[in-house]
C-alpha cells in the first residue's frame, strides 16, 4: 500500500500541482517563529493577526518600513498588500537568520538598523513595529519614535503596537525581562499624540483587533497619520 512518501499522485487530482512544482516545497520558519511554533504554537496565530492587521492599514502605499523585524516571518502578510518592504532589526543576528529563512516569490530587502541612533537612510511611505516600543527605555522612546518620523516621506503612516501594561501579570519570565517600557492606551496615545495630528487606538485579545475598553487588552495598535 502507498504511503504518503511513496506516492507519486494525490488522490484529489486538483492537488498535484503541489508535487509537480519544487517551489511548493518544505517552507522555512525563522529563529523567533520556529520557537513559537515549537513552545506556544496558538501564539503565533496572533502575532500573524497584528501582521495581517498592519498589512490591510498600509494597503495602497508603495513602500513600508518595518522597525525591529526579528525572523521577519510576519513581514510576508505586509509584502502581500505592499510591494517594498524593508524589514530592518538592530540585532545582526536576525537579519542573517531572516535572510537565510526568506523566500525569493516574496522579495523584501533586509538591513540591520538601529531606530534608537539614527533615521533609516531611504524614506518609506510607511513604517511600523510591532512588539518594538516596549524594548525602548522611556528615556529613548521620543527619540526613536522622532526617527521613524525622519525616515518616512510627507504625509507617511506610521503603526505601533505593544503589549498592554495590564497584560503583564501573565507575562512569561523571557518577556518581563525584555519588556521595560509597556504602555496602557493613553500612554501610548500620549506618545504617539507627540509627532501626529491624528492617533487611531485599538486593542487586541489574542487575534481580534477592536475598539473595546483598553484595560482588559492585552495588546495595543496605534495609528498616528499627519506629522506635527
Amino acid at each position: 500500500m502507498a504511503t504518503p512518501e511513496t506516492q507519486s499522485a494525490t488522490r484529489e487530482h486538483q492537488y498535484q500541482f503541489m508535487l509537480d512544482s519544487e517551489k511548493y516545497g518544505d517552507s522555512r520558519f525563522g529563529l523567533m517563529s520556529g520557537q513559537v511554533w515549537r513552545d506556544d504554537p496558538r501564539r503565533l496565530a496572533f502575532v500573524l493577526a497584528r501582521y495581517k492587521f498592519v498589512a490591510k492599514m498600509l494597503c495602497g502605499k508603495k513602500s513600508a518600513l518595518e522597525i525591529g523585524c526579528a525572523d521577519a516571518f510576519g513581514t510576508r502578510l505586509v509584502r502581500q498588500e505592499v510591494p517594498a518592504v524593508t524589514a530592518t532589526d538592530f540585532d545582526p543576528l536576525f537579519i542573517e537568520n531572516a535572510r537565510a529563512s526568506s523566500d525569493p516569490a516574496w522579495p523584501l530587502e533586509f538591513a540591520v538598523h538601529d531606530m534608537v541612533a539614527a533615521p533609516f537612510a531611504i524614506k518609506h511611505e510607511s513604517a511600523y513595529a510591532l512588539d518594538v516600543i516596549e524594548h525602548i527605555p522611556a528615556q529613548d522612546e521620543k527619540k526613536f519614535l522622532l526617527h521613524i518620523c525622519q525616515s518616512l516621506l510627507p504625509n507617511g503612516v506610521v503603526i505601533l503596537g505593544c503589549p498592554s501594561i495590564h497584560s503583564q501579570a501573565y507575562a512569561s519570565p523571557p518577556s518581563k525581562e525584555g519588556h521595560v517600557n509597556c504602555k496602557d492606551g493613553p500612554g501610548l496615545r500620549e506618545l504617539m499624540t507627540c509627532f501626529f495630528q491624528n492617533v487611531f487606538i485599538f486593542s487586541m485579545n489574542d487575534e481580534v483587533v477592536h475598539t473595546g475598553f483598553t484595560p482588559m487588552a492585552h495588546y495595543l495598535l496605534a495609528i498616528g497619520v499627519g506629522q506635527k
